[in-house]
C-alpha cells in the first residue's frame, strides 16, 4: 500500500485525502489546526454546471474569456466538465447549498455569463464546507498531525521520498513517503494588503522552488477589487455586487461604467485597477461599495457574515456605502502540473491555489477556485494507483534571473529584512503595477536580503524564508513577461503581446548544482 502524505487542509488537501485514503496508507499536516485554511474563508461559491439552461461549453467560454489568453484548454475542459460531479459528492458528504425550494439557488459572478455559482450559508461556502471535510475525514483512517509545518521535501534519486517537518516543539523529524501531494494554497503574505489570512505564507510552493520544481505563470496575482479598509482588509464578496451593489468615487459618481461594458462585474484585475485609478484621482482615499438598493433584511440574509464585519466596523450599509480597496486575493500561478497534478519532480503532486493547473490563466475567474481544489484533488489521489516514477515535462523551461537576483541598486542604504519591509517592497514594486526599473530596482533589495544567512528555526522564520524566496520567484516573473495580461500590468508594456501568449515556466538554476539528496537535517 503506498505511503502518501498530503500537506494542507482545504479542499484540495482534504478531497485528495479522503480519495486516496480507499487505496493508501495517508497522512495528512496541516501547519495549524485541522480546518484552519483559506478554503475556510471563501465567501463567495463554487461555480458548476448544475442547471438544464447552463452548458460546460458556456462555462468553458467564460473561463477562457477571463483568463485572458492564458489558460490551458483541456484544463479547463476537465474542470468544468467533471465539476459538477465534485459538486454532488460535496452534496453527498453533507454540504447544503443554499435552496430556492427545490432547487439550488442560483448566483451570478463577474465574468460569469450564466447564474451557475452555489453558495452556502449565504456568504459562509467555504467554511460549510470545509466543516464538512474535516467531519468526514476525521471518521477516515487518515492519520491527521496537526500544527506540523513542512520544512523541505527530501529528494532521494530526482524523485520524492518525503519530507522534512517540524512539530510544535520545533524540532525537525523526517517522515518517509512514496508520493507527497502539497495543497498547502496561497501566499497572500507577500503583501501588507490581503484577503488571506496570516497562514498563508506560501510554504509548499517554496519548498518545491527550492527542490528546483518548475513552476508557471507567478507574475499572475490577482488582486481582490474590494477589501473592506476598515477591518483589517476583510473581503466584501464579488457576489454583492451580483446582487446589484455598485462603486462609486467620493463625488457618488459610478465610475466602473466608464471603465468596461459590464461596470463592476468586470473582470477582476479590470475593476481592481479602475477601483485603484479612482483612488489616485481622489488622493488615495477609498472608493465606496454602494449596497444600499439592496436593503437591509436582504443584506442580513443573502450576506450574514459580511453584514455582521461590516456593522461591527460601525457601517450601516443598508444606508452608507462600504469604503474599499483592492488586495491581494490568490495567486494563478504556481507549481506546474499536468491534468493529474503531476509536477516536474516524480511523486511530487500539488493541487489547489500552490499549483499551475492552467484553469486560471492570467486572471482567474470567480468561484473557479473551489471547484478547482474538488476536481485536481481528486484526479491528483486517483493518479497515485499509477507509475509514482512518472514525472511531468514541461517544454521551454528557464531559470529565473530573480531566484538567484540580478544585482541592481546593491547599496548599503538597503533596509534590514522583515516580513513588512519585503511586503512594502513588493506592493510598490510588484502590485497592480509593475514596470521594469520599479523591478529592477526590486531584485537588487531581493539579492542583498538573499545574500544573507538569515535564521530559520521558529515558524516564523521559516515562514519569511519561504516568502523571501517567493518573493524572488514573483519579481523574476514579473520582469520576464514584458506585456501587460490579466492581472499583470507593465506601465512600460501596457499593450498585450499575442507572441507571449503562453505561461513562463520558471525554475531555481541553482537546483541544477545543487545535489539530488536532500537531507532530514538541511
Amino acid at each position: 500500500m503506498p505511503r502518501v502524505l498530503v500537506v494542507g487542509s482545504g479542499i484540495a488537501g482534504l478531497t485528495a485525502a479522503l480519495t486516496a485514503s480507499a487505496s493508501s496508507a495517508v497522512t495528512l499536516i496541516t501547519k495549524g489546526a485541522l480546518g484552519m485554511s483559506n478554503t475556510r474563508f471563501a465567501q463567495g461559491g463554487i461555480a458548476g454546471v448544475m442547471f438544464d439552461d447552463d452548458s460546460v461549453d458556456a462555462h468553458v467560454a467564460d473561463t477562457l474569456v477571463a483568463g485572458a489568453g492564458l489558460c490551458d484548454v483541456d484544463a479547463v475542459r476537465v474542470l468544468c466538465a467533471e465539476g459538477p460531479l465534485r459538486i454532488r459528492e460535496l452534496v453527498e458528504l453533507g454540504v447544503a447549498f443554499d435552496r430556492d425550494g427545490t432547487d439550488f439557488s442560483r448566483g451570478r459572478e463577474a465574468a460569469h455569463s450564466y447564474p451557475r455559482v452555489l453558495h452556502a450559508g449565504g456568504d459562509a461556502t467555504g467554511a460549510v464546507i470545509e466543516a464538512a471535510l474535516v467531519e468526514r475525514l476525521r471518521a477516515s483512517n487518515v492519520t491527521v498531525l496537526e500544527g506540523t509545518f513542512l520544512r523541505d521535501l527530501v529528494l532521494t534519486d530526482g524523485r520524492v521520498a518525503g519530507a522534512e517537518l517540524q512539530g510544535p516543539d520545533a524540532v525537525p523529524f523526517r517522515l518517509d513517503a512514496d508520493a507527497v501531494l502539497l495543497a498547502t494554497g496561497g501566499a497572500g503574505q507577500l503583501f501588507p494588503f490581503t484577503t488571506n489570512p496570516p497562514a498563508a505564507t506560501g510554504d509548499g510552493a517554496a519548498a518545491a522552488v527550492r527542490a528546483g520544481a518548475v513552476m508557471a505563470d507567478l507574475e499572475f496575482y490577482q488582486f481582490h477589487p474590494t477589501a473592506l479598509v476598515t477591518a483589517g482588509n476583510f473581503l466584501i464578496s464579488e457576489a454583492v455586487r451580483g446582487e446589484g451593489a455598485m462603486l462609486r468615487d467620493e463625488t457618488g459618481h459610478r465610475f466602473m461604467v466608464d471603465v468596461h461594458p459590464d461596470a463592476e462585474l468586470a473582470p477582476r484585475d479590470v475593476v481592481a485597477r479602475g477601483i485603484a485609478a479612482a483612488m489616485a484621482a481622489q488622493g488615495g482615499r477609498p472608493v465606496t461599495l454602494d449596497a444600499t438598493a439592496l436593503g437591509a433584511s436582504f443584506l442580513a440574509t443573502r450576506f450574514p457574515s459580511i453584514d455582521a464585519a461590516v456593522r461591527a466596523a460601525g457601517i450601516d450599509w443598508s444606508r452608507v456605502g462600504v469604503p474599499v480597496a483592492p488586495a491581494a486575493h490568490y495567486w494563478m500561478g504556481g507549481i506546474a502540473t499536468d491534468l493529474d497534478g503531476r509536477t516536474s519532480i516524480a511523486g511530487l503532486f500539488a493541487l489547489g491555489e500552490v499549483a499551475r493547473t492552467g484553469v486560471h490563466g492570467a486572471n482567474r475567474l470567480a468561484s473557479n477556485s473551489l471547484l478547482e481544489g474538488a476536481v485536481f484533488g481528486h484526479r491528483a489521489a486517483r493518479a497515485l494507483s499509477g507509475d509514482l516514477t512518472h514525472a511531468a515535462r514541461f517544454d521551454g523551461v528557464r531559470p529565473a534571473s530573480a531566484l538567484g537576483p540580478i544585482e541592481r541598486g546593491f547599496t548599503s542604504d538597503i533596509p534590514p529584512f522583515s516580513r513588512d519591509a519585503l511586503q512594502r517592497l513588493l506592493w510598490s514594486s510588484a502590485g497592480l503595477h509593475r514596470s521594469a526599473d520599479a523591478l529592477l530596482d526590486a531584485t537588487g533589495v531581493l539579492a542583498a536580503w538573499s545574500a544573507f544567512d538569515l535564521p530559520a528555526t521558529s515558524e516564523r522564520e521559516l515562514e519569511d524564508r519561504n516568502l523571501l524566496a517567493l518573493g524572488c520567484a514573483l519579481v523574476a516573473a514579473a520582469l520576464a513577461r514584458t506585456e501587460s495580461r490579466g492581472a499583470h500590468t507593465r506601465t512600460d508594456f501596457p499593450a498585450t503581446e499575442p507572441t507571449l501568449a503562453g505561461p513562463i515556466y520558471l525554475t531555481d538554476p541553482a537546483s541544477v548544482h545543487r545535489p539530488r539528496e536532500v537531507s532530514p537535517a538541511c
